[in-house]
């Protein structure tokens, strides 16, 4: 079945950097545009990132210029960089997957595959 499956998460402290990997199974992340969310306790899952199938990437703009979205393709799989991580960034991070051939989105409902996600915390 299809499967998006992250990893990557951890404590870290304020400042400090974590990679998220999504490697995709019985999909292929590169044949449609590829999201990160995440969703803190009591918040609403809200957008981090998106890549478009040409490579182009999209950031909210709480992590634009601190976060990198990139994925590989040889090893079906995206990432999110993260650097100079604060407290607020804490939450579980979850990486979707839009219908084939769709263009990125920072809407939740326009993805159709979802991981289970990984739990980012950040220490003051």
């Amino acid at each position: 079945q299809v499967q998006l499956v992250e990893s990557g998460g951890g404590l870290v402290q304020t400042g400090g950097s974590l990679r998220l990997s999504c490697a995709a199974y019985r999909l292929t992340v590169s044949t449609s545009a590829m999201g990160w969310f995440r969703q803190a306790p009591g918040k609403e899952r809200e957008f981090v990132a998106a890549i478009s199938r040409s490579a182009s990437t999209y950031y909210a703009d709480s992590v634009k210029g601190r976060f990198t979205m990139s994925r590989d393709n040889a090893k079906n799989t995206v990432y999110l960089q993260m650097n100079s991580l604060k407290p607020e960034d804490a939450a579980v991070y979850s990486c979707a997957r839009r219908t084939l051939h769709s263009a990125p989105s920072s809407r939740l409902e326009a993805y159709a595959y979802w991981g289970q996600g990984t739990r980012v915390s950040v220490s003051s």
